[in-house]
């Protein structure tokens, strides 16, 4: 089966299309944090215009509970939308009622429009297939074809993305392709060497990847809060830092595997070990086998790998020709815990090849960190969605788009 795109729809000129767009950005008061989301979803939504398309946008924010909640309301979104499309985007202050209606009905075609929160009605992730499907009626309603974009989304089955799918004539949009033509470059024939970068809090999070893509690198890295996890497996004790000790024993597995298979697993050898968790914290550095060693002893918190660890992952970095990676190394939003993420990032600048960052906090952590997106590679739009596209798993989002 072949991935549908958007020249498999035909002319769409004149056309309603339903896009679903994954905006869930960052607010902050009501202001949009990063917007780089909004900006992924362009590309698609100005091809679409092009051809003359009305667009309605769709999307979720956050997590509402199936009910309205101004927090949680997409209106700041439209608004930046307009910002970047140079042009007038209007809002739906409801997603299937009377305002969107009169949204939908007033488009004129290049139109671009926004209707609310999708997670404002508990259907569209609902467990319940026919209440899923009953919503995706109402939504395909309002359109002549539908597009899925929102790849941050295509892991799980819900209504805008299943349902909806089988619901109208639908096809993949740019972004959706971009994403997947970098992720069949990290798992089909990759550029050697190839290195895995994985952090962020839990192991368990990322178990999968490991055991999936060990066979495939020639390094995998470890840092964040998971790298407790891997110390403990070797015996160290990591005072109260974030450790999952019934995931241990996998731990093992993996690195008796890796040590077989001849793939090397680099630890960090030096941590940032904190007195609490907090910006005004006092720290202090010590190699990652002497944690209950520091004056903060057996309740000391590590919570970032420390310089020398953060110089050899990006002196591995850059010597690498293909690079993805998931996961702060850090506690990047407090200041003195950023350092081993931002080595990372920098790094991962400077490869000669393809660099990935593999969204999620890791997109967040660059950006907070002040690089921009043209310095990578790619930076992927979907946290879960690539990752379990990585542990060799079928995405229900991209199954009913013939993937």
């Amino acid at each position: 089966m072949t991935l549908r795109t958007l020249d498999s729809l035909g002319s769409l000129t004149g056309k309603r299309v339903l896009v679903r767009c994954d905006l869930n950005v960052p607010l902050k008061d009501g202001v949009i944090t990063d917007d780089g989301r909004v900006r992924a979803s362009l590309a698609t939504i100005n091809a679409l215009v092009t051809q003359g398309a009305r667009v309605i946008l769709l999307s979720h924010l956050g997590r509402p509970d199936g009910a309205p909640d101004p927090q949680y309301s997409l209106e700041p979104v439209a608004l930046r939308l307009s910002e970047l499309l140079g042009k007038p985007v209007a809002f739906a202050g409801d997603t299937v009622g009377v305002s969107a209606r009169e949204t939908v009905d007033s488009l004129a075609d290049g139109d671009v429009a926004l209707l609310e929160n999708l997670r404002f009605n508990a259907a569209e992730t609902s467990k319940n297939e026919d209440e899923r499907a009953s919503f995706a009626a109402q939504l395909a309603e309002f359109g002549d074809a539908f597009v899925s974009d929102g790849f941050g989304v295509v892991h799980r089955k819900q209504a805008s993305v299943y349902e909806l799918a089988s619901a109208l004539p639908s096809a993949a949009g740019l972004l959706i392709a971009a994403e997947l033509d970098v992720l069949e470059k990290l798992t089909e024939n990759p550029a050697r060497p190839y290195t895995v970068v994985l952090g962020g809090s839990k192991v368990s999070d990322k178990l999968g990847v490991i055991g999936h893509l060990l066979p495939k690198v020639d390094t995998l890295l470890i840092g964040g809060g998971m790298l407790f996890t891997f110390l403990a497996a070797q015996g160290f004790r990591v005072g109260g830092s974030l450790l999952e000790s019934d995931q241990i024993d996998t731990v093992k597995g993996y690195l008796a595997e890796a040590k077989e298979r001849g793939i090397r697993i680099v630890l960090p050898t030096d941590v940032v070990v904190a007195s609490k968790f907090g910006a005004d914290a006092e720290h202090t550095i010590t190699s990652a086998e002497s944690i209950e060693e520091t004056p903060f002893g057996q309740t000391g918190l590590g919570l970032d790998i420390g310089p020398e660890t953060g110089a050899e992952f990006a002196r591995i970095i850059a010597e690498s020709k293909t690079v993805f990676w998931n996961g702060p190394m850090g506690v990047f939003e407090l200041a003195p815990f950023a350092e081993g993420t931002r080595a990372v990032a920098e790094a991962l600048t400077r490869v000669d090849g393809l660099g990935v960052v593999g969204g999620g906090d890791s997109a967040a952590a660059v950006r907070a960190l002040g690089f921009s997106d043209d310095q990578f590679g790619h930076i992927s739009t979907g946290g879960g969605a690539s990752l379990e596209f990585l542990e060799g798993k079928r995405l229900p989002g991209l199954e009913v788009l013939g993937w």
